[in-house]
């Protein structure tokens, strides 16, 4: 089954998204159509593209909203970049040209195999826990509770583009609006962790059909630094329990107002 890869990214991205490129070649265990790099205007970003081979994709092209129109902050806190990013993931099915896609995080480093799809089975990879404000929102966009089997927030996820497809006409039709609008609107503006777009579509596919989903472990392991710091040795030692590693810039993606 060929699918296609869409990266979110923006420039403070450039230290990870080469490795994280090159670990979907590697590591995903299905055959590569396609590698849209979704990012706002960016000389940098545009020369990695045509490095790597990848399909660079102004991200006014996915979506007819931009950053600028989310406003999602506190005196503390802002989180309207993070916010922006997910909607671009679920917008992603209108520039990729095959059914299944793989979005993953530009922070975010596969160091094992991977496959999505398993005996027509989707596979999905999990965490054991959650932000309760996700569900809350799900609920709010669907009218009724999220199955929560586990946490489907790890970093990357196969999408089908029927069922998202059906997962948004489902939103639109309950709240009358586009189904990004509907997600803004049922947001509390108030929580600093309001919506995942993963906890979303993970719970929605697996509501409609529990026995079609197979549920693995993530063993996503958070990092600080570059993965160009890693040596062979560490990177060994991390294999043997861990299939990624995501590399946070908690400071970027939750700044200080005023800085």
């Amino acid at each position: 089954m060929k699918i296609d890869v869409v990266i979110p990214a923006i420039d403070k991205d450039l230290g990870t998204l080469p490795y994280s490129i090159d670990s979907v070649r590697k590591y995903v265990a299905h055959p590569i159509g396609r590698i849209y790099i979704v990012a706002p205007s960016s000389n940098a970003i545009q020369a990695l593209c045509k490095r790597k081979g990848c399909t660079f994709v102004h991200e006014s092209n996915v979506l007819p909203l931009r950053k600028h129109h989310i406003h999602y902050r506190s005196k503390r806190w802002d989180r309207s970049g993070w916010l922006y990013q997910q909607l671009l993931k679920l917008g992603s099915s209108s520039i990729t040209g095959r059914r299944y896609f793989l979005v993953l995080d530009a922070d975010t480093v596969l160091i094992r195999r991977h496959r999505f799809r398993e005996n027509g089975r989707h596979v999905f990879y999990c965490r054991g826990w959650s932000q309760p404000e996700y569900f809350v929102t799900y609920r709010k966009l669907l009218g009724r509770k999220a199955s929560r089997p586990r946490s489907f927030v790890t970093h990357y996820m196969l999408f089908d583009k029927t069922k998202l497809s059906a997962l948004k006409h489902t939103i639109e039709a309950r709240h009358g609006t586009r189904w990004y609008q509907a997600i803004l609107r049922s947001v509390n503006r108030s929580k600093q962790f309001g919506f995942s777009e993963y906890e979303t579509y993970g719970n929605y596919v697996y509501s409609l059909s529990p026995g079609s989903v197979r549920l693995k472990s993530a063993l996503n392991r958070s990092l600080s630094g570059n993965p160009s710091r890693l040596s062979r040795a560490m990177r060994r030692k991390l294999v043997h329990k861990f299939r990624s590693l995501s590399f946070h810039k908690r400071k970027v993606y939750v700044r200080r107002v005023g800085r």
